[in-house]
């Protein structure tokens, strides 16, 4: 038996059937979005190798939300585009952990949006003036995001103050430069990436 406290196992088959460990019966793709909702932790394995496979049964999830004619399209082309482009990209490792830090962000600041939204759609009328609130609120967490990122990128690429450039000139007189191609290319790199956050600001 499982502690309290371990994720439920999701065991998918060939067949591409579903079975939930924890309630012996098996379960559907929008079972598992309910789970989700439900903060119901759990992990899908491959029934037959024990590979946890949890990232690609999520990701198809999202798939089937996305594609759903009930549904609502939460991903926007632009963001798509922006995130198909970072794969392979050198920056591709940073993604992630920003993704993951502003989802973070915007799940704190949820139950205030929500207050915020009942109080714009509680009365009879329906305005656009009543959406204003919650949407200053994304709007801003949405740029304390992205400047944070951009922060971060920075780091990456210190531009060495313009009065300190002739003497670092100096002390590296007769010494072999460091790398200058990977570095200029380093930057270059950057630089698309600091283009591509700004995109993604503005969108």
């Amino acid at each position: 038996m499982p502690a309290k406290d371990d994720p439920i196992v999701i065991k998918k088959y060939a067949n591409r059937r579903l079975y939930n460990t924890g309630t012996s019966t098996y379960v559907t793709l929008e079972d598992l979005a309910e789970m989700v909702k439900r903060d119901e932790n759990f992990v899908v394995q491959d029934a037959k190798s024990g590979e946890d496979i949890t990232h690609a049964v999520l990701t198809q999830i999202i798939f089937e939300l996305e594609n759903d004619r009930n549904g609502q399209n939460m991903l926007p082309i632009s963001f798509l585009r922006q995130l198909i482009a970072f794969y392979g990209d050198q920056m591709q490792m940073v993604v992630p952990s920003f993704l993951e830090q502003s989802m973070m962000a915007f799940s704190k600041e949820q139950e205030r949006m929500r207050e915020q939204m009942d109080k714009a759609f509680g009365g009879s009328s329906m305005d656009m003036m009543g959406m204003s609130a919650p949407m200053k609120m994304v709007e801003e967490q949405t740029r304390r995001n992205i400047e944070m990122f951009q922060n971060a990128m920075r780091m990456f690429a210190p531009t060495p103050p313009a009065q300190n450039q002739g003497a670092a000139r100096e002390d590296n007189a007769g010494e072999e430069a460091p790398r200058s191609d990977d570095l200029k290319e380093l930057r270059e790199q950057i630089a698309d990436m600091q283009r591509k956050i700004n995109s993604l600001g503005g969108s």
